[in-house]
């Protein structure tokens, strides 16, 4: 719950690096809400995932901005830059930001921060 309170925490910071862990734990909480959003959509206003709920509408449009930046941050962390997020645009894309997302990070800092395996904010 820690690595989601962040990435809302750092709503819409795009620099620096953001650990593997810390952004699977991020999107396992973020699908755990959305299941229970659909649920909640559909349960009182009868509405499946296809036809879309006002419920899930709301959960998507507050986790984009705060997805995005925590995507970018991941980015950084194999130091590429957080315009690969662009891939995503094409149909090939996701599978290649999806092998980013599994690779570990670069070991040290890097261009884009210190390693945040290693670095404790003060």
């Amino acid at each position: 719950m820690n690595a989601y309170l962040d990435a809302m925490r750092n709503y819409a910071t795009f620099t620096g690096r953001t650990r593997r862990s810390g952004f699977w734990l991020f999107v396992l909480v973020l699908f755990c809400i959305e299941v229970a959003a659909g649920i909640i959509d559909y349960g009182l206003l009868g509405r499946s995932v296809e036809q879309g709920g006002p419920i899930s509408g709301i959960v998507h449009l507050v986790h984009l901005i705060p997805g995005l930046a925590i995507g970018v941050r991941r980015l950084h962390d194999i130091d590429r830059t957080g315009w690969w997020m662009l891939l995503y645009l094409t149909g090939i894309g996701a599978l290649v930001i999806l092998i980013f997302n599994i690779w570990p990070g670069t070991q040290g800092p890097n261009r884009f921060g210190p390693d945040p395996r290693t670095y404790l904010p003060a």
